[in-house]
């Protein structure tokens, strides 16, 4: 069946009452900054799957299906856009296998350290607001963070730090002993504190101890100074980060299902996906400190703790409503300025990263995310064609699994002739789905063709 069928025979089944009312966000044309949507009614706006069923993808779904077995992945979801129009949503494999729940485009994935743009977006939005300078101290007596805990170091170029260091991941804190955001018994054993630690405890400790290197003097990826960032913006707007990213980033483009998710299967929220881990993978004691044996997708990580630097869940589609935000391609409202964009995107000099992206390139703008459970990527290319990709599954590769992502997509990519013309971000706001519904919906589809 074709993708215009598709739609010819949506509408019809709408129009006989199939579908029917569901509730969707509004846009960042209709609403400032200071919006806040009715709770908990209000939803973003949630497109199924069955709207990409078309033949001219099946070669890009091939890819995807055989990337899950060869890799014994459980479940993706996976959006794609060109020119600024969302023109693919799906979801594949499972969201719960257990319990036979199919992935879709709106179920909820830990996104690990995509969060770390989602927290760079809102640093550069308080900088737009005239609340910041990324050249403002954080320690010190000059600091932002001049307060309890945060003044007390053993390093005098602490107070050097910077927020565009911070950003950059040049605070002077490398990994050599071990990222101390997944070190809770080392650092309550030193606090002198109880488990759960918190993100308070965790900076406190490592500002007990000497800098790496000189803040600015190079870039070492840090976990930490997102974290530290996280605190910078709760610090300067009375806010909780959560609340700060959710009214001045988040619900201005329409989405509403994105938060902070938590770390136990009984705190999975609606539409969250299941974590699964390699079969061979080994068991940790909890971060609680009861010293029950977890998984680390499970009770092992804190994700909450993690937070700014990456304990956001999102589905595949709002994450792209989001980067189509902060693109810098004038065709879509951004949430941003170009000045902003080119900001975040230009490092300051050769061997130092952008401001939350993993790497920016005149070709490719590229996020990644990688913890236990869970395998991420979200990429815009300078030729129209952007896409996020979310697995509810790790694997032994970690992290170096984006490259074979990055790879799969660009041949799937590659097999699509012609991409379908309409938006569905307009498509779905214009029809709007009773879930309820769905399989009335694809049932009276599949009759009629």
């Amino acid at each position: 069946m074709s993708f215009k069928n598709s739609v010819l025979l949506l509408f019809i089944g709408i129009f006989i009452g199939i579908a029917v009312k569901y509730i969707t966000g509004p846009s960042i044309k209709t609403f400032g900054t200071d919006f806040t949507p009715p709770a908990p009614e209000t939803v973003s706006l949630r497109i199924p799957g069955f709207l990409s069923e078309d033949s001219e993808f099946n070669n890009f779904d091939l890819q995807i299906e055989n990337f899950l077995r060869r890799w014994h992945l459980t479940g993706a979801s996976v959006a794609i856009a060109k020119d600024g129009n969302m023109v693919y949503s799906k979801g594949y494999g499972y969201a719960d296998k257990e319990s036979n729940v199919k992935a879709e485009p709106y179920h909820l994935f830990r996104i690990a350290s995509i969060s770390k743009l989602i927290t760079a977006t809102g640093i550069m939005k308080l900088v737009e607001d005239g609340n910041l300078n990324i050249e403002d101290n954080v320690f010190g007596p000059d600091g932002i963070l001049n307060k309890e805990p945060y003044n007390e170091y053993l390093d005098r170029r602490v107070e050097n730090i910077t927020v565009e260091h911070l950003l950059n991941h040049s605070g002077g804190w490398t990994n050599r002993w071990g990222d101390p955001m997944f070190m809770p018994r080392v650092i309550a054993r030193h606090q002198n504190v109880d488990l759960p630690v918190s993100d308070e405890d965790i900076i406190s400790f490592m500002l007990a101890r000497r800098l790496h290197f000189t803040p600015g003097g190079m870039s070492s990826y840090s976990n930490l100074g997102y974290v530290i960032l996280g605190k910078v913006i709760e610090e300067l707007t009375n806010q909780s980060y959560e609340e700060y990213i959710q009214t001045s980033i988040l619900y201005p483009l329409g989405i509403f299902d994105m938060r902070l998710g938590e770390s136990l299967p009984e705190q999975r929220v609606e539409n969250e996906v299941k974590y699964y881990e390699p079969l061979n993978a080994t068991t940790v004691k909890d971060f609680m400190g009861t010293n029950d044996k977890a998984s680390r997708a499970y009770g092992g990580n804190d994700i909450k703790t993690l937070g700014a630097a990456g304990g956001w869940i999102a589905s595949a589609t709002d994450l792209m409503k989001f980067m189509l935000a902060i693109d810098g391609d004038p065709s879509n409202p951004n949430i941003l300025s170009k000045e902003s964009i080119e900001t975040m995107t230009t490092p300051v000099r050769p061997g130092f990263q952008p401001f939350g992206w993993r790497a920016t390139s005149s070709r490719i703008w590229y996020r990644t995310g990688t913890l236990s459970g869970t395998s991420t990527l979200m990429l815009h290319r300078q030729d129209g064609i952007s896409y996020v990709v979310l697995f509810n599954s790790s694997t032994w590769k970690g992290p170096m699994l984006s490259r074979d992502i990055r790879r799969m997509m660009d041949i799937g990519v590659r097999s699509v002739n012609e991409w379908p013309k309409q938006d569905l971000f307009e498509l779905a706001n214009e029809i709007d789905f009773d879930f309820n519904q769905k399989d009335l919906i694809e049932e009276s589809l599949l009759s009629s063709n």
